[in-house]
């Protein structure tokens, strides 16, 4: 009986390890182009939620680039060139 108590115990200790170490992995960050027309105080919370690392917190490595006027930026966007 003592045995069963201790395989039990054993069992369990190691399932509440794997479950609990099986979050610690590396993740993967997916990349993402943001085109931006200009630089713009309308852009604030994009800003600080990239500085504060929202985005990577969320799986995501962002890359601002500026498209240097809508026309430019709406052709970048079309070409798949920004997200």
């Amino acid at each position: 009986m003592k045995n069963m108590k201790k395989i039990c115990f054993v069992l369990s200790l190691i399932f509440l390890l794997s479950i609990t170490l099986t979050g610690c992995g590396e993740k993967m960050l997916t990349k993402v182009t943001v085109a931006e027309v200009t630089h713009s105080v309308f852009y604030a919370p994009q800003y600080v939620a990239i500085t504060e690392g929202f985005f990577e917190k969320e799986g995501l490595e962002v890359s601002l680039i500026n498209g240097q006027g809508a026309d430019k930026t709406m052709t970048a966007l079309l070409s798949d060139h920004v997200t």
